[in-house]
């Protein structure tokens, strides 16, 4: 494996073999450059036109963490038109691993030979053979995850990728004879609009990657996300649960509904009652989404104000929580027409929608939502943050050198402001939610408390996403629902009981309408939970197992099974047509010390089982 670096100069002579149009990789600035120094944490290149390349390639903790600086020590501007945050070459691989990603369906694995990818070597070992993907806009986690495992099945080896890049991002694997090679970083000009002027004296730093190698996928995946970071608030260090009535009111939360859910959750071990969207709302008639952005709340719903709500949910025991869409303004809002302050595109406010977008760029920006959205969190004591984030920017807006430039810039300054959120509330729990898990990437995920997994409120394949995600973010962060209904028998209850978990514990829905025999399996798994979850926060997961191939309509069953030490959490699950699926070599060598569900001996049915390990 050597490390090395992807670069481009607006004006550099293209790689031909065909690429041109494809890509913009292996042009003159890259054929020209010399290695200066080599280190087994840095290289040093120079271009020809006297420009330092920093390809950093630390390796700490199982990972190596990879950023390019690119120096521009001359007495002319440097554009780029792409710069890679890792570059490998030399590498022996037959096989790809990728996370797919839409909405309500996060991170479905992709595995491919390369062969299925027609990426095979030519005769002559001549035309480019490339796989290049990534996306364009503000939700990074859309349409794939910044994720890559190669693999190398002659030697069972393993290689591991993961971009933190929260704005466009591309990955890129080629090949031309029997080794591949591959980049990726920030989109470029031709994959996400995304120039940068480098003056005269300075420099510019990219995104980082975190690289690892193993013997399995489950090795690699372990490493990589056991290298994330984050931000854990002091009130969620030890995975409380929480309780969101967004499922409950879908956006008409009001003071009788939460203290009717309070009254139901004293004492119960959840932690979090969170307020969700629509709090603000003026109109009844209205969408909750359209009047986001002006952050008043609603006299009819709140009449004593919001505080007189935060004040009960403490008087419960509980913490309080709110919702904000704070990137965004909804178009019955007066902030929608603040266009000054607002994202352009050509000159016109970047509408998707009934949104438009914050220039977080502007200290006039921050100011104003440090007057409707911090103090408001200040005065009214909440110590829970939703942070939620329903549509994209696209590719690129005005402000910068380049579309995609701008872009990049407005979402460093969405992070910059979660931050300071945290600096000003260093108490606060912040979760990041984005139509669900469009921000599931790490730079997203460090700067938060958890984040929720999906949109996939009360759909059978909750279980399936959620396993997914055990890929590719912390369990301890992934945030998955359970919504109770009062009409579910109780195998439907323990099904989306037992799906969460495969993370954190989050409930919803009119649990106040329960009986009190559906209230009592709702504190058994919460008193599971409670036993299970140092595995969830610190084990490893060493199975995955599903033949499931449709979310909509899945068929089959699903086994995951998480390793800590002696004692281990395996979760089944079953869907349509997977009744009696349940594989007992999984609870060979271990002995049932508790247990949660309704068996796997129907369809659409959940267990869990805490083991410990016999001594034999």
């Amino acid at each position: 494996m050597q490390f090395y670096t992807e670069w481009r100069l607006t004006g550099d002579t293209y790689f031909d073999s065909y690429s041109n149009g494809l890509t913009l990789i292996g042009g003159s600035s890259v054929s020209s450059m010399k290695t200066v120094s080599e280190t087994p944490d840095e290289t040093v290149f120079e271009g020809e036109k006297g420009h330092i390349l920093r390809c950093l390639h630390r390796h700490t903790d199982n990972v190596t963490r990879c950023q390019t600086i690119f120096e521009n020590p001359t007495d002319e501007t440097a554009s780029l038109e792409l710069l890679s945050s890792f570059a490998i070459k030399g590498l022996q691989a037959d096989r790809i691993h990728r996370a797919a990603s839409f909405w309500s369906a996060e991170g479905k694995l992709i595995s491919q030979d390369l062969t299925e990818l027609d990426m095979e070597p030519s005769w002559a070992h001549h035309g480019l053979r490339i796989e290049k993907f990534g996306q364009a806009g503000s939700m990074p986690v859309r349409k794939w995850f910044p994720f890559l495992v190669l693999e190398d099945s002659k030697n069972s080896r393993f290689l591991g990728i993961q971009l933190y890049c929260a704005s466009s991002w591309q990955i890129e694997v080629f090949r031309r004879d029997e080794t591949i090679s591959v980049q990726g970083g920030i989109a470029d000009r031709d994959f996400g609009s995304w120039t940068k002027k480098i003056l005269p004296g300075t420099s510019f730093t990219t995104p980082a990657a975190v690289i690892a190698e193993g013997d399995s996928l489950y090795e690699v995946c372990d490493r990589l996300v056991k290298a994330q970071t984050p931000r854990i608030a002091p009130a969620d260090s030890d995975m409380p649960v929480i309780f969101n009535e967004y499922c409950t009111t879908w956006g008409n939360p009001s003071i009788e509904n939460l203290t009717a859910t309070a009254k139901r959750l004293q004492g119960s071990g959840v932690r979090f009652l969170v307020i969700d969207c629509g709090w603000y709302r003026s109109a009844s008639d209205g969408n909750w989404f359209e009047e986001a952005g002006d952050w008043v709340p609603s006299k009819e719903l709140f009449p004593n104000g919001i505080k007189e709500a935060a004040d009960m949910i403490r008087d419960h025991g509980l913490i309080p929580g709110i919702w904000f869409e704070l990137e965004n303004a909804g178009a019955r809002s007066e902030a929608f027409h603040k266009t000054d302050m607002l994202l352009s595109r050509d000159g016109y406010p970047v509408t998707v929608g009934s949104r438009r977008f914050w220039d977080m760029r502007q200290p006039a920006v921050w100011d104003y939502l440090d007057e409707h959205v911090l103090k408001l969190l200040k005065e009214n004591g909440f110590g829970y943050l939703k942070i939620d984030y329903n549509e994209t920017i696209g590719a690129g807006v005005d402000g910068a050198e380049s579309p995609g430039e701008g872009l990049r810039q407005t979402v460093e300054m969405s992070r910059s402001y979660i931050r300071h959120l945290s600096e000003e509330l260093p108490e606060l729990v912040i979760e990041s939610c984005a139509s669900g898990g469009h921000r599931l990437e790490p730079s997203m995920m460090e700067l938060v408390s958890q984040a929720s997994f999906s949109d996939a409120h009360e759909c059978t394949a909750i279980p399936l996403i959620a396993a997914n995600l055990q890929r590719l973010i912390r369990p301890e962060q992934c945030q998955i629902w359970a919504v109770l209904r009062a009409d579910a028998d109780e195998k439907r209850l323990k099904f989306v009981l037992t799906s969460a978990l495969l993370g954190r514990l989050c409930l919803s829905g009119e649990i106040f309408d329960l009986s009190e025999e559906q209230w009592d399996v709702v504190k058994e798994a919460i008193s599971f939970y409670a036993k299970v979850r140092h595995i969830i926060k610190d084990g490893r997961t060493t199975l995955i197992r599903s033949d499931v191939k449709d979310y909509s309509d899945p068929a089959g069953h699903q086994e995951v099974l998480r390793v800590l030490g002696d004692e281990a959490l395996l979760i089944e699950h079953t869907f349509r047509d997977g009744a009696g699926t349940h594989d007992a070599d999984l609870l060979q060598g271990y002995t049932i010390t508790d247990s949660f569900g309704s068996g796997t001996g129907s369809d659409f049915s959940g267990q869990a089982y805490l083991l410990k390990r016999r001594n034999e």
